[in-house]
């Protein structure tokens, strides 16, 4: 089971929005070109959920969006990705996996991750976690060290693997099913964390990006920033600097989705923010 492919000009849209030439032949260190350049070109945001609009997880209409200068979250990021890679010739399939965090465990298929088949072994992609992997990385126990992070793939057993995410990052790492299945089955997943009034995405805006040596989240008002120095954040309380952030820190396009409506998302998310200070912060 892997990614559909797209159609020839779209792939040739995709790699002109991320700045990079097809890679001849499917390897490793294309795999790792184009990872880079999507985390460059493409932030992990939620302004679809946060404005109630709908969406698919259809890899076609995924890349539409990315090439109007919007990213997505995982199962657009990751979808779009993984058809790309179809559409060149990679092995490439899509993987189920389980996001942990401090509070427990997501249900399985609350994460997509990409499963790149090479002669020498399996590799895992991942351009949807948002503070996540810089570089793909082998399928195999030990460390990996991407500044500033570090992580650690653990086999659990027969299929199942454990990412353990670095302690400075937003998540505890996820579970992992090397397993292939349809892209189908994440559907009822993402219907429920785009819709769900309890799910996360729905209630809390959040852009991210991961750069070569440090990574960005605005989540809320708050920025957070992750580098060699440590862990820092600070409070946005502007909403000129708010968007500012948006279009020059992280890359996104905006424009299209209406003055007004903007306006209307900073001023709940700020509301929300200060809901958030009077209940103190926990």
């Amino acid at each position: 089971m892997r990614f559909p492919s797209l159609d020839e000009d779209l792939v040739d849209r995709y790699l002109r929005h991320l700045q990079i030439p097809p890679p001849s032949t499917p390897s490793p260190d294309g795999l790792r070109l184009l990872h880079r350049a999507h985390l460059n070109h493409v932030p992990y945001e939620n302004i679809e959920i946060q404005l109630g609009w709908p969406t698919s997880i259809d890899p076609a209409e995924s890349v539409q969006r990315i090439l109007t200068g919007r990213g997505g979250y995982c199962y657009h990021l990751n979808g779009s990705f993984g058809a790309l890679l179809s559409s060149l010739g990679y092995d490439a399939a899509p993987v189920r996996a389980t996001i942990r965090t401090s509070v427990g465990r997501r249900p399985w298929g609350s994460h997509l991750v990409v499963l790149v088949r090479f002669p020498q072994g399996l590799w895992l992609a991942d351009v949807g976690l948002g503070d996540g992997f810089h570089d793909p990385a082998p399928l195999a126990a030990g460390m990996v060290d991407q500044p500033p992070f570090a992580y650690r793939l653990e086999h659990l057993g027969g299929p199942t693997w454990r990412f353990h995410h670095d302690r400075r990052s937003s998540i505890a790492g996820f579970d992992l099913d090397v397993r292939p299945v349809p892209l189908g089955e994440f559907r009822p997943m993402h219907e429920w964390m785009s819709t769900a009034p309890d799910s996360s995405f729905v209630r809390k805006f959040v852009v991210q990006a991961r750069r070569a040596d440090h990574t960005l989240v605005l989540r809320g008002c708050v920025l957070t920033r992750v580098d060699a120095d440590g862990r820092t954040d600070r409070d946005v309380s502007a909403e000129d600097e708010w968007f500012g952030l948006l279009c020059n820190e992280f890359g996104l396009r905006v424009d299209a989705v209406g003055a007004d409506l903007l306006s209307k998302l900073w001023q709940r998310v700020r509301a929300s923010h200060e809901a958030w200070d009077r209940a103190g912060r926990p």
